[in-house]
């Protein structure tokens, strides 16, 4: 499953403003006593995690973005150019500049469905993703945290989905549309049907079970008026993914997005994230 870029750029501020703070600190603290970091992103997509999370990793980082969408990728590439202090690219790899912080960053394509441990043998010292994990499955996560175990490497992943949405103005349509929205979320998006707001559950208990410290820490999108654009953006994916429930009847549907689109509307999407250490050897 791949997104488009203009909705990756849309929703980018309001998922670092997201993030739960206290985990990025634990994040920062973890990595206090190292010098430079390898970090595999996964599902990399417009690279909005890597601008997300650098501020609170070491001056020297290696960064691999890895996405099945090899347009993302490019696009990526020119995103974090236009973002980064200093820039020299070559083929394939960009060494940057940000912040005081050397950043080398490689792009590679890959498809995660086959493979959800693309570090071929290398040994990262974290492993991350953004609003991932509740597109993928159960069985693809017990495979996943199995590889991340292996490594021993920490993980980091931020703003996967939980079930919990309120919308303000209330509308009497909502509960329908969410119950419907829930449904259609649940299905196939290219890993089997979609662990959704089961996610971070999942991987905290296998996480566990390997010795590794968990925390989880919500980070939901609250939206108002600085943020009509992505409310109408959420509002039109929510009403085509209940359009093919076939739940909710045309003319409801018409009426609640009618109303989620219109001016005053407000609302809480809610998500979780979770930092994942391995046990101290």
């Amino acid at each position: 499953m791949s997104f488009s870029p203009e909705w990756l750029r849309l929703r980018e501020a309001a998922d670092h403003r997201s993030r739960s703070l206290v985990l990025a600190r634990r994040l920062k603290t973890y990595f206090s006593d190292h010098n430079a970091v390898t970090v595999y992103d996964l599902g990399s997509g417009l690279g909005s995690n890597l601008r997300g999370t650098y501020r609170w990793l070491p001056r020297r980082q290696h960064w691999v973005l890895v996405d099945y969408d090899a347009s993302l990728l490019a696009a990526a590439r020119d995103e974090i150019e236009r973002w980064a202090d200093k820039v020299s690219p070559t083929q394939g790899i960009i060494d940057a500049e940000k912040d005081g912080r050397s950043l080398k960053i490689e792009f590679r394509c890959r498809d995660l469905v086959a493979d959800p441990a693309p570090w071929e043998g290398e040994r990262p010292n974290l492993v991350t993703a953004a609003a991932l994990f509740d597109l993928v499955s159960a069985g693809w996560i017990t495979r996943f945290t199995r590889a991340v175990a292996t490594s021993g490497a920490a993980f980091y992943t931020v703003l996967t989905h939980d079930e919990r949405a309120v919308w303000v103005p209330r509308h009497w349509a909502d509960a329908d549309v969410k119950a419907a929205f829930e449904s259609h979320f649940g299905g196939d998006k290219g890993f089997g049907a979609s662990a959704g707001g089961d996610a971070t559950r999942l991987i905290a208990e296998m996480l566990e079970k390997d010795g590794y410290k968990v925390e989880r820490g919500q980070s939901p999108w609250t939206l108002g008026a600085q943020d009509r654009a992505l409310i109408a953006s959420i509002a039109d994916g929510w009403a085509a993914a209940v359009r093919e429930t076939g739940r909710v009847s045309e003319a409801d549907l018409t009426e609640w997005l009618a109303s989620r689109r219109g001016a005053g509307t407000e609302c809480v999407i809610g998500h979780e994230d979770l930092l994942a250490l391995p046990p101290r050897l």
